[in-house]
C-alpha cells in the first residue's frame, strides 16, 4: 500500500484534482438515515441518490449512518475518511471517479450495539434502509423468520444485543417506540421479490415470538406507524482491486482505502408508499411508482438471472470475468437465449421500458471490460439466488406446456460448480454458500446422480421442480454438456 500520498478525508478535500466532483457536506449535515449493510453496492447506489437529492433540495439532514452487520472493514475504510469516498465509473468511453459525502457515521454492530439502537430510536431519523444480501434475512424455506436459527433465538430472547438484521431492526423500532412513537420508513434494497412485504413479514414474525405482552403492542405501533415499501436497484458493482485503487489515486491525487467501483449505469424504482418525510430520490433520478413488481421482475429474470448463467459457465471454463465470459461466442448466446426464449415470455412491461433495449443494455454492461466483475463474486449465495432469478421463470415456463432449457442450464451450470470444485485450467472454485456444507455433501457420489442428488435439497427446490420430468431431464441434459466440454 502507498502510504506517502495523503489520504482522503475531509482535511484533504482541498487537495483533490480539478475537475473531480465533490460532495461537499453543508453546515446543516445530520444522521436521517441509518443503513444496515454498509458494503460497496450501498455506497455506489443509495448513497449516490442520497447525495444528489440532497443537493437537489439543499438540504443536509439526510445523512447516513453505516452500520456494519459482521465485519469492521468499512470502519477501518471510511472512519479516517470522515466518511469521504470514491466512486470509480467505468466503460469504454473512459474512467471517471467522483467523492461521495453523504455517509456521515460507520457502526460496527457488534462493537456498539447500543449505538446502533439509539440511531435507530432517533427522532430525527425518518428512513432505515437495508441492503444485508438474501441470506442475512435469516429465512426458512417456506420464507418466514427462521425460529430454529440461533442468532434469531439469541435475538428473540433478548440477553445479550442482537445480531441479525431483523433483530437490529425491531429491537431499534422497539426502542423507538418506547421513546416517542413517530413513524418511519423500512426500506430493503435487496434483491428479494416484494421485499417490503418480506421484511414487513420477517419484522411481523419477530414480534409474534415475543412473549405477547411485549410482542403484541410492538406489532400494533409497527403496523400503524412503520411503512415497508418495496424497491428495485441496478447497478453492477464489482470488488475493488489494487489497479482500481491506484488508477483512483492518479484521479483524485489523494489515496482512497474506501474506493468502489461501479458502471456509469444506476437504476433505483422505489415504491411510493412512505411513513414520513423522506429524501427527494425522485429528483436524482430515482422511479416513485405504486407498483414496484414488473420492474423488479425484469430486473431479476433477465439482467440478475443471466448475471447467474455466465457466473456458472464463466467460472467452470475457466474465465476471471463476466466480460471475458461474454467475449465466448457460445456463452454470449446462451446468455442471450435465456432473456429471449425463457425469461421474456413471462414478464409484463413497465410502461417505460423497452425489453428489447433492455436486453440489449443488459448483454453490453455485460461486456464492459472495465468493470472485472469476478464470476466467482456472482457466483456466491447460489442457494438463496437461484430460486429468485431463475426458478419463477422455470416454474412458469412449464406452467406453459414450455421448455425452459436455458434457465435449466444455469441450474445445471451451478450443479456442475458444486460438485467439481475445480475450473477447466484445475484452479479451486470457491464456494461461498450459507448451504455450502449441505450443497457438498449433496453434490458428493457419482455424477449419474448428481441431478437427483441435487434437486433433493429441498431449501432450493420445491416439489414442483423436483417432480418435473421435463426439468429433470433439461437439467441433465445441461449437466451431460457441462462434464463433456470441461
Amino acid at each position: 500500500m502507498t502510504t506517502d500520498v495523503p489520504r482522503l478525508s475531509g482535511a484533504t478535500l482541498g487537495r483533490i484534482a480539478p475537475g473531480v466532483h465533490i460532495g461537499a457536506r453543508r453546515p446543516d449535515a445530520a444522521v436521517g438515515i441509518v443503513h444496515l449493510g454498509i458494503g460497496a453496492f450501498h455506497r455506489a447506489h443509495q448513497a449516490v441518490y442520497t447525495e444528489e437529492a440532497m443537493a437537489a433540495e439543499g438540504v443536509g439532514h439526510w445523512g447516513i449512518c453505516g452500520v456494519t452487520q459482521r465485519s469492521r472493514a468499512v470502519v477501518d475504510q471510511l472512519g479516517p475518511q470522515d466518511g469521504f469516498y470514491g466512486v470509480l465509473e467505468g466503460s469504454d468511453d473512459g474512467v471517471s471517479v467522483r467523492v461521495v459525502g453523504s455517509v456521515l457515521e460507520v457502526v460496527p454492530a457488534g462493537e456498539q450495539p447500543e449505538l446502533v439502537q439509539s440511531r435507530i430510536a432517533d427522532e430525527a431519523v425518518r428512513v432505515v434502509t437495508l441492503t444485508v444480501t438474501e441470506k442475512g434475512y435469516r429465512r426458512d424455506p417456506s420464507g418466514r423468520l427462521d425460529l430454529r436459527d440461533a442468532g434469531v433465538q439469541a435475538d428473540l430472547a433478548g440477553a445479550a444485543p442482537p445480531i441479525t438484521a431483523i433483530g437490529r431492526l425491531v429491537r431499534g423500532l422497539q426502542e423507538r417506540n418506547r421513546r416517542h412513537g413517530a413513524s418511519i420508513t423500512v426500506l430493503s434494497c435487496d434483491n428479494l421479490v416484494g421485499n417490503g412485504e418480506v421484511v414487513r413479514g420477517l419484522v411481523a414474525d419477530f414480534c409474534a415470538a415475543l412473549p405477547s405482552a411485549e410482542g403484541e403492542p410492538l406489532r400494533e405501533w409497527v403496523a400503524s406507524s412503520v411503512s415497508f415499501p418495496s424497491s428495485m436497484v441496478d447497478r453492477i458493482v464489482p470488488a475493488a482491486t489494487d489497479d482500481d485503487r491506484a488508477q483512483a489515486r492518479q484521479l483524485l491525487g489523494v489515496r482512497d482505502d474506501g474506493l468502489v467501483v461501479a458502471e456509469p449505469f444506476r437504476q433505483w424504482v422505489i415504491e411510493d408508499d412512505f411513513a414520513g418525510p423522506v429524501p427527494a430520490w425522485h429528483r436524482a433520478g430515482a422511479t416513485l411508482t405504486a407498483d414496484v413488481a414488473p420492474y423488479e421482475a425484469v430486473k431479476l429474470r433477465l439482467l440478475n438471472a443471466t448475471h447467474s448463467l455466465l457466473a456458472y459457465t464463466g467460472a467452470l471454463a475457466g474465465y476471471t470475468t463476466i466480460a471475458e465470459a461474454m467475449r465466448d461466442d457460445r456463452l454470449s448466446a446462451a446468455a442471450t437465449a435465456l432473456m429471449a426464449q425463457d425469461a421474456l415470455p413471462t414478464l409484463t412491461r413497465p410502461d417505460d421500458l423497452d425489453l428489447a433495449d433492455y436486453q440489449q443494455s443488459v448483454l453490453a454492461r455485460f461486456a464492459n471490460p472495465v468493470l472485472r466483475h469476478r464470476t466467482t463474486q456472482v457466483a456466491m449465495d447460489g442457494s438463496q439466488k437461484l430460486p429468485v432469478r431463475l426458478l419463477g421463470t422455470v416454474r412458469d415456463r412449464l406452467r406453459a406446456g414450455a421448455e425452459p432449457r436455458w434457465a435449466a442450464l444455469a441450474v445445471a451450470a451451478w450443479m456442475v460448480y458444486v460438485a467439481r470444485e475445480r475450473d477447466a485450467l484445475g484452479r479451486p472454485l470457491p464456494l461461498d454458500d450459507p448451504l455450502a456444507d449441505r450443497l457438498r455433501s449433496a453434490a458428493a457420489g457419482p455424477e449419474s446422480g448428481l441431478v437427483e442428488r441435487m434437486l433433493a435439497v429441498e431449501e432450493v427446490f420445491d416439489p414442483e421442480l423436483r417432480d418435473s420430468t421435463v426439468f429433470r431431464g433439461l437439467i441433465a441434459e445441461g449437466v451431460k454438456e457441462l462434464l463433456v466440454t470441461r
